[in-house]
């Protein structure tokens, strides 16, 4: 019996989690649970760095208390978010979110001024999205930021934890590749890119692959959360590159959609592809465990939902998800759908009124009553997946015979059977809790408990309830 811990950071909240992996089972227990968002300060919307920083610590130490000897710690987050390490070894200020609008027509100037789009994508596979960290580092840059000139490190949001919690920087393979500045091949940053928002190689830690233990906990740290000098293992530290590795497929003919907040749709690839057509597609080359490609697309996913359910809270009405689920079975077909990445729906001041405006610019009806509105985000992300799903079948050179859909969002059976039907293949639900089992999963492998990526997915396909639509 051996236990772990994963720290798995999301948009909207935080999780300290405790696996405990035997031989024949894996077991998970939350230890505790802590919200996030985008904060104003200043300028810029930032995420909340140490009050993050001080709910892992209370985590940590509730595990400690317990007399538990822990393996070891591994840290997920969302991706493309960096802080800056001054001279002095102290984070300069709380990172900047990628929500914040800083960003918006950095792409087009950096086209403008410094290499064409066509050129970029050819030289990292990432798609253009105006939160790419290489144009919220341009932004900085063009801005003259006094972060980023001043700045000693520069670490992707899992790596600075990581060094709060060991002393010791390193750049983590996964969460490098989101940035739109690493070459896919040699896996390293490019220099030209880093030129263009002025930085250099220099200014990054070394890249590490997922599981590479970067230290072990202070010794302040370990003394205050009680756990010793436990190592610090860098996992797939995208918490995508962490969800994917715990798909419990047993070949390679599949797709996955990790469905959360964002809804994220690929293939797993030995290489990446980078062709005219992906680019023009609009599709990702990110960095997965055993140095492999994650070939992904980008789907806004139940950020759409969730930004409704805000809004009607606001107006004195609250949902539970069987609520929701339950209201959209019960309604007739939407009688139209909209394209959740449309622009609108980024970061409006009500996600009902964006949703009505769409539909109203085309003439097209809208939906009226709360279950309308949640019947067509179900409709219109099934069918969202079904257009990229076409994407895929184009261009991958792999066979795509089923979907596997991970993450909170597979416990939507409505919306799994949804899919099911618009893409016309078998829809695989499951593991709910995919990244912080990919997270312990591969601190396992660190440890020696597992040889390899498709053990690891056997072992999950072994323990895990997978349901089929």
């Amino acid at each position: 019996m051996a236990y772990f811990i994963a720290i798995d950071l999301g948009a909207t909240s935080g999780r300290t989690i405790l696996g405990c992996l035997t031989d024949s089972s894996m077991s998970m227990e939350e230890i505790n649970r802590f919200p996030n968002g985008p904060v104003q300060k200043g300028d810029y919307l930032h995420w909340d760095f140490n009050s993050l920083y001080e709910h892992i610590i209370e985590g940590l130490t509730l595990v400690g208390k317990r007399g538990i000897k822990v393996e070891s710690i591994g840290v997920d987050t969302w991706g493309v978010d960096v802080a800056f390490v001054g001279e002095n070894g102290q984070l300069m200020d709380e990172p900047i979110a990628y929500r914040d609008p800083y960003t918006v027509g950095m792409p087009e100037k950096f086209f403008k001024d410094e290499m064409s789009v066509n050129e970029l994508y050819s030289r990292t596979g990432i798609q253009i999205m105006n939160l790419n960290t290489v144009f919220q580092l341009y932004a900085l840059h063009c801005s003259g930021s006094e972060l980023l000139k001043n700045a000693s490190k520069v670490l992707f949001v899992p790596d600075a934890i990581t060094y709060k919690l060991t002393g010791n920087m390193v750049t983590e393979y996964t969460i490098a590749s989101t940035s739109g500045m690493l070459d896919p091949v040699s896996k390293q940053f490019d220099s030209k890119i880093l030129a263009s928002v002025g930085l250099d190689s220099s200014k990054f830690a070394p890249i590490v692959m997922p599981g590479t233990k970067v230290g072990v906990l202070s010794p302040e740290i370990a003394e205050k959360t009680v756990l010793g000098a436990v190592p610090v293992i860098a996992v797939a530290e995208h918490d995508t590159g962490s969800a994917v590795a715990a798909v419990p497929a047993m070949d390679e003919n599949f797709a996955y959609l990790s469905s959360g907040t964002w809804s994220l749709m690929g293939v797993e690839l030995n290489d990446p592809i980078m062709t005219e057509r992906a680019r023009e597609l609009n599709v990702t080359n990110e960095g997965g465990v055993n140095g492999t490609v994650r070939f992904l697309k980008n789907i806004t996913g139940m950020w759409i939902l969730e930004q409704c359910l805000k809004q009607w809270k606001s107006e004195g009405i609250s949902y539970t998800y069987p609520e929701l689920v339950k209201m959209a079975r019960e309604t007739a077909p939407a009688p139209a759908r909209f394209n959740p990445d449309d622009p609108s729906f980024a970061m409006p001041d009500s996600m009902p009124s964006a949703i009505k405006a769409y539909f109203e610019a085309r003439g097209e009806k809208s939906p009226v009553t709360h279950s309308e509105y949640v019947r067509c985000i179900f409709e219109s992300l099934a069918a969202r997946y079904a257009e990229v799903m076409k994407m895929f079948l184009e261009l991958a050179p792999v066979k795509i015979d089923r979907l596997h859909i991970i993450g909170g969002g597979c416990r939507n059976e409505l919306l799994n059977s949804f899919t099911a039907e618009a893409l016309g293949i078998p829809v695989l639900a499951g593991p709910v809790e995919a990244t912080a089992i990919g997270n312990f999963m591969i601190q396992a492998k660190a440890a020696g408990m597992v040889s390899s990526l498709s053990e690891i997915r056997k072992r999950i396909a072994a323990t895990v309830d997978i349901k089929e639509f």
